[in-house]
């Protein structure tokens, strides 16, 4: 009976697998579980096909959460398909669904924070892919948005570099992080990082954006930024209106042009 269970399982598993590969979508993600200080993580682990070790992507979702009643947000599943193609396995850290949090978009609702709780999902993440064997760990690098971004920010500064610098990020992307505080604190990175930020975003500030990358030069790895003209925040999702977020005080929205450059340049960063 264990062996019919076990043979239909598979079946199931091939079949399901099957559906996805001719609808041109990733199979389901693995869902898994990161010990962390205090709690669980949980996250969403896409693998793509072939032999192992893999170029591995840590990436950190935006405000609004990973997940919208159980399925993974368009914008992610977007971005995982497109790095599973060029040969990455992505690990998606669901930092607001482990501790029981809704979004965290607006200020007075937010109880998880980019310098806080989210560096520390970011270095669980890290230490938990480096004994996974299907990783190859001198290629893991970092992909956030919005608040995913600005925790991918603090995470790479030269302070929180692990003993010896063994097992670093290889390098990182951020799309729209909130550079203001950054900007203002003489931030630097320690691995080459991109970030990508529309001119008409309302929500970050592209100038501080620029700032801080300007003042990072002399004392920093590599890092550079692009601001699209006329872009807004989210400009990277497939199809949204520009609309005006709840709660007021900026817009997001798609900008296809911006879109089809990032999704070059993000593949090209990842994989230098």
């Amino acid at each position: 009976m264990r062996l019919l269970s076990a043979f239909v399982s598979a079946a199931m598993l091939v079949s399901v697998t099957a559906t996805f590969a001719a609808s041109g979508l990733p199979p389901p993600p693995e869902r898994v579980d990161i010990p962390r200080a205090g709690g669980v993580l949980h996250g969403l682990l896409y693998k793509p096909d072939g032999d192992s070790p893999f170029a591995t992507v840590i990436a950190l979702h935006g405000c609004s959460g990973l997940e919208h009643s159980g399925q993974i947000q368009p914008r992610y599943l977007d971005w995982a398909e497109r790095l599973l193609k060029a040969g990455n396995a992505v690990l998606f850290p669901d930092s607001y669904g482990s501790r029981g949090a809704g979004q965290q978009c607006q200020s007075k609702h937010r109880t998880i924070f980019a310098r806080r709780e989210r560096v520390a999902d970011i270095r669980a993440a890290q230490q938990w892919l480096k004994h996974q064997p299907w990783v190859r760990h001198d290629r893991v690098g970092l992909l956030g948005w919005d608040s995913g971004a600005s925790a991918v920010l603090w995470a790479i500064r030269p302070q929180l570099a692990p003993a010896g610098r063994r097992d670093d990020f290889r390098s990182a992307v951020v799309l729209y992080p909130n550079c203001r505080l950054a900007s203002r604190l003489g931030w630097s990175a320690r691995v080459p990082t991109l970030v990508l930020i529309g001119a008409d975003d309302n929500l970050s500030s592209p100038s501080a954006c620029r700032q801080m990358v300007d003042g990072a030069r002399g004392r920093s790895a590599l890092a550079r930024i692009v601001v699209y003209p006329n872009a807004r925040h989210g400009f990277d999702r497939a199809s949204a209106p520009i609309h005006a977020v709840a709660g007021g005080g900026g817009h997001v929205g798609a900008d296809s042009k911006a879109r089809a450059d990032s999704q070059s340049r993000v593949a090209g960063w990842l994989a230098r």
